[in-house]
């Protein structure tokens, strides 16, 4: 399946980058919040993106986003379960 986003001719040179370096940033954008709002998996947002799942989750601190996010009680069952 494709997306077709039209965006402004100028929008790659806004941000110093390429226009096919751009596409891989929007990508990476659209699969990280993906995965922050838990909608696909570690995974999947990498398989989107277009690289190995194990990339995608070390360049998450780019975006602001952890790797793992658990709250105190989930983390309380980890805990109590390792």
């Amino acid at each position: 399946m494709q997306i077709l986003v039209e965006v402004p001719a100028s929008l790659p040179d806004a941000i110093q980058c390429t226009p096919q370096q751009f596409i891989q940033e929007a990508k990476m954008a659209m699969g990280v919040k993906l995965y922050e709002l838990k909608r696909l998996s570690s995974g999947m947002a990498a398989s989107l993106v277009g690289m190995s799942r194990v990339q995608f989750l070390a360049e998450l601190h780019r975006y602001g986003v952890a790797v793992i996010d658990l709250d105190d009680d989930e983390l309380a069952e980890d805990i109590i379960n390792a």
